[in-house]
């Protein structure tokens, strides 16, 4: 059995737990190394103290899973079967009751949760989310090779964005290109939608890309990240069209100066709150802290957004073997929106920047 999922054993002997039903695609991928997105249909992996696993996926995906590298049962299933009356049977010829379960509270639906209650009665359900974070936060170096392609692919794709910026063309041209070049790459698909917004749209930090044209004086702004064998990518530069404002100047290099003053105060112990508040003291400082309504980064890894949330409020100490973002932004409605992200890599031998493209204010 792979060691990912002795860890997760270990925990449910030690916390008395029966059964794990794991059911989130990105769980099951990182315990199994097989990746689904099964839409509607149910995809589980089911764990146990003593006995073997299984996993039940739709029956048109039981060879991908084989072919990812599952040694175990696998439950393949049709539309026309009874679902839920096979996962039962197979548990129940593992174990006699179960007692307590652990389950994703965040993703298990009440639907699916009440066919274990209905089915399993008089278990308790508790959260597997904590040990599944706790063991997903470290990364061990196959991740971080995957980490570095996927970040490396990230770098290429801001590029083609910049080099397609020009008078007229709209936000969502400047996608097109850069999806259409990465998948000629390789690249399966982007790790969220990609983010093109400029001018004013800019200032919007989670706006919806669309047919606004680039003007001289934009700033642009690109969020994008890429998938490489299951791993995520999660890069923000932002580059101005010609001249800009002082104001807009201004604004880019208080950012830049929040995300490298945070960058370098990385390093073992020092808590996810103090890196927070590091950057934000600077954009405080700079009489912007009201334009600062985010976050200062995210744990990365399988997921685009995974745990920890880089807050002001998390007392979390970094470790050796995190991955996660630092991204602080100003966004001034009508004046400007700058953010600068990175993807970092924590090592016993320090931090590396796993997001190589320049930050310095590039002027196309």
């Amino acid at each position: 059995m792979n060691q990912r999922l002795n860890k997760l054993i270990d925990w449910m002997k030690e916390e008395d737990i029966d059964a794990a039903f794991i059911t989130s695609p990105d769980n099951v991928f990182y315990l199994t190394g097989f990746r689904s997105e099964p839409h509607e249909r149910l995809l589980g992996l089911a764990v146990f103290q003593e006995a073997e696993p299984f996993l039940i996926c739709p029956g048109m995906e039981t060879l991908d899973a084989k072919n990812a590298g599952w040694e175990y049962e696998i439950l393949g299933y049709s539309d026309t079967d009874d679902t839920w009356g096979l996962v039962e049977k197979s548990i129940k010829r593992r174990v006699d009751k179960i007692r307590k379960w652990a389950v994703e509270k965040e993703h298990l639906n009440l639907e699916r949760y009440e066919e274990l209650a209905n089915r399993f009665t008089g278990a308790n359900f508790v959260r597997a989310e904590a040990v599944l974070n706790e063991l997903r936060m470290i990364k061990d170096d196959k991740e971080i090779s995957l980490l570095k392609k996927a970040c490396e692919l990230a770098d290429f794709a801001v590029q083609v964005g910049m080099n397609e910026i020009a008078a007229g063309k709209t936000e969502l041209d400047l996608i097109a290109t850069i999806e259409y070049e990465v998948k000629k790459k390789g690249v399966s698909g982007m790790s969220f939608d990609t983010m093109v917004l400029t001018g004013a749209n800019a200032a919007l930090p989670h706006g919806t890309p669309g047919l606004t044209k680039i003007q001289k004086g934009d700033l642009v702004l690109f969020d994008l990240g890429v998938i490489f064998e299951g791993y995520c990518s999660d890069i923000t530069r932002t580059i101005a069209y010609g001249d800009i404002s002082d104001k807009q100047a201004h604004i880019y290099q208080t950012v830049l100066q929040a995300e490298e003053v945070a960058l370098n105060a990385v390093k073992p112990g020092v808590k996810a709150s103090e890196l927070d508040l590091t950057a934000r003291q600077i954009i405080q400082d700079a009489g912007y802290g009201d334009y600062f309504p985010h976050r200062l980064g995210h744990g990365l890894g399988i997921s685009v957004h995974e745990y920890p949330s880089m807050t002001a409020t998390n007392e979390l100490e970094i470790k050796p073997g995190m991955v996660f973002t630092i991204e602080p932004g100003i966004y001034v409605p009508e004046v400007a929106g700058v953010r600068i992200e990175d993807d970092v890599y924590l090592s016993e031998n320090g931090v590396e920047t796993l997001t190589k493209f320049p930050k310095s204010l590039q002027i196309v």
